[in-house]
């Protein structure tokens, strides 16, 4: 199914799927996703779109539109970007004299608002601004929360979520989501810490590097009356 996640309860009310055994969430993107010109690449001069389907915000509507100070609170909320303020402050200044359109535009606006020596590190200095455009433009992190929320209520008794994430803000909304379950009696998590890659796998695929699973067991309450809605976290600590 093309669809989004978010969306579980009706795709499987429409497929006839339920209660469910296993279920498997990926957060990871894919190699044409990236080569798509859509702007999630820095490395390339593309229109900045960041959009996974047709129409709705882009980026570009984001970095034209919202205030420097909610410019910065989203880079530095989704992106964990220490300069927020500075890189912000440089993209309303970049903007001011002609609306940023293209990834290129915004890279040279970005490179403006970090230090000389953040541009020199191991990572790009874009990487994190990026990453917290398309967070927000596919509103990812309440797809997730709804996701996991509907699957959770989808499982039959023993069934299994297993979750895999690559980066430290999906990880603790994860991880929230199925304590704050196992505390309510839904079940429990199997996984105390995140099961990470071998350095053998990480030899073989780069891109799995920063892979976390975790996996939840349900489990069959007496009265399932008894039991109520696993909670939406929605804090980041």
């Amino acid at each position: 199914m093309n669809d989004n996640f978010r969306n579980i309860s009706r795709i499987l009310d429409r497929l006839k799927i339920a209660p469910v055994s296993k279920i498997l969430f990926d957060l990871g993107w894919s190699g044409h996703q990236i080569a798509a010109p859509r702007g999630f690449s820095f490395q390339k001069d593309e229109p900045l779109l960041m959009t996974y389907g047709e129409g709705g915000e882009t980026a570009a509507d984001i970095v034209n539109g919202f205030s420097e100070e909610a410019l910065a609170d989203l880079i530095f909320n989704y992106g964990e970007e220490h300069f927020s303020r500075g890189i912000a402050r440089a993209i309303v200044a970049a903007r001011a004299k002609e609306r940023i359109l293209m990834t290129g535009q915004l890279v040279q606006a970005i490179e403006e608002g970090v230090p000389s020596s953040y541009r020199k590190g191991k990572s790009h200095f874009a990487t994190k601004t990026f990453q917290a455009l398309r967070i927000a433009v596919n509103d990812e992190l309440g797809a997730l929360r709804d996701g996991v929320s509907a699957a959770l209520r989808a499982l039959a008794p023993s069934g299994r979520l297993a979750v895999i994430s690559f980066h430290s803000i999906e990880d603790r909304v994860v991880k929230n989501m199925l304590r704050d379950a196992a505390q309510e009696g839904w079940g429990a998590v199997l996984t105390k810490k995140p099961i990470a890659p071998s350095r053998a796998e990480v030899l073989l695929n780069r891109r799995a590097r920063s892979a976390k699973l975790r996996v939840f067991e349900r489990m069959e309450a007496e009265s399932t009356a008894e039991v109520e809605e696993p909670s939406r976290t929605y804090s980041y600590a």
